[in-house]
């Protein structure tokens, strides 16, 4: 095999979350709230009148695949940035060049602007200018809430568009199209997926396709052909591919479940504030940091009331301290118990 044979090859090597990536409106799934028939998005995407706007959700919901299919639409010009390594060089440069599209074609350019809450003051001061002339087009996509995460200046020009996780059932629709598309998907093994398989990985990426794509395409290529040649995917396999479910959560959501847990803990409701506290953890939360508002509420909550949830607290902090994961969270949770059902102070 010589370097064109390679080069030829690469496509193999695209994920497959990559390669089924809607080209059109017609191929999109979920976000039925904005992309409806008689949705605005779909209006302004059809009538190639979109302003500029931002793209708000959680990951693999399709934030990203609604800017491409919304530059597949149009006949202007489309440049791709991400914040984390563009600089205000990269945005000059695009403006410098739209505006010669504008003057010497009459081309719009279209700036999508991937994890753009991560662009700073500075940088998106740099847009601004452009924004407002309508040199470019700005479509930000983010994962974080852009009236907290983005400058004001940059929102206010933006219409704001929160995009959804998915259901269950768009991404078992989108797995199956997947197993039978043979131009992007695995249409060309002879592959079949059980019910039973498609519904877990459905269930446990949470919404996100492209964790189901990934589970999928492993689950698919490391299962061993039968005699025949044909693959079976089953409920084992995708076990296996996904083994957990995505517990990923926002600035936003993580504050709101910490609050929950430390309501839990004040209302009494010992399993409320158990399942908060693997919510939690589970989302990547250092348990230390529930281990410390644990002492706070035996302190503060329980009291004197109870001096005896302190004592109970302050040893589990310890206990984790010196154990770890998973281990510690044993004498963790025993104390989340006793300071939650333990009398309250007034």
């Amino acid at each position: 095999m010589d370097l064109f044979d390679l080069a030829v090859d690469r496509s193999k090597n695209v994920p497959l979350a990559e390669r089924m990536r809607a080209k059109t409106l017609s191929e999109f799934l979920g976000q039925e709230h904005i992309v409806s028939e008689t949705g605005l998005l779909r209006r302004a995407i059809k009538l190639d009148r979109l302003g500029s706007c931002i793209f708000w959700g959680p990951p693999g919901c399709g934030k990203t695949t609604l800017a491409n299919v919304i530059a597949n639409g149009t006949d202007g010009a489309f440049v791709k940035l991400n914040a984390v390594n563009s600089g205000v060089a990269d945005v000059k440069r695009v403006v410098d060049e739209a505006r010669m599209n504008a003057k010497n074609f009459g081309k719009k350019t279209y700036l999508l602007l991937d994890e753009c809450h991560r662009f700073n003051k500075t940088q998106s001061d740099s847009l601004l200018p452009a924004i407002e002339q309508g040199d470019i087009i700005f479509i930000g996509s983010t994962t974080e809430n852009p009236y907290a995460a983005m400058t004001p200046a940059i929102v206010s020009r933006c219409r704001v568009f929160e995009l959804k996780r998915l259901s269950e059932q768009n991404i078992i629709s989108a797995l199956k199209r997947a197993v039978s598309d043979k131009d992007r998907g695995l249409g060309n093994y002879d592959l079949t997926v059980t019910e039973e398989a498609l519904n877990h990985i459905a269930r446990a990426s949470a919404g996100d396709l492209r964790v189901a794509y990934n589970a999928l395409e492993l689950a698919a290529l490391t299962t061993a052909p039968d005699g025949n040649g044909k693959i079976t995917v089953t409920l084992s396999d995708a076990e296996e591919s996904i083994q957990q479910k995505a517990l990923s959560f926002d600035e936003n959501l993580y504050y709101d479940i910490l609050s929950a847990f430390c309501k839990s803990l004040r209302g009494s409701d010992a399993n409320a504030a158990l399942y908060y506290m693997q919510r939690l953890i589970k989302g990547g939360c250092d348990p230390l940091l529930l281990a410390r508002r644990l002492v706070v509420h035996s302190a503060e909550d329980v009291g004197l009331a109870d001096p005896n949830a302190l004592v109970v607290a302050t040893n589990a902090l310890v206990a984790y301290q010196n154990l770890g994961l998973p281990e510690g969270l044993i004498p963790l949770s025993e104390a989340v118990i006793y300071v939650a059902e333990a009398e309250k102070s007034n």
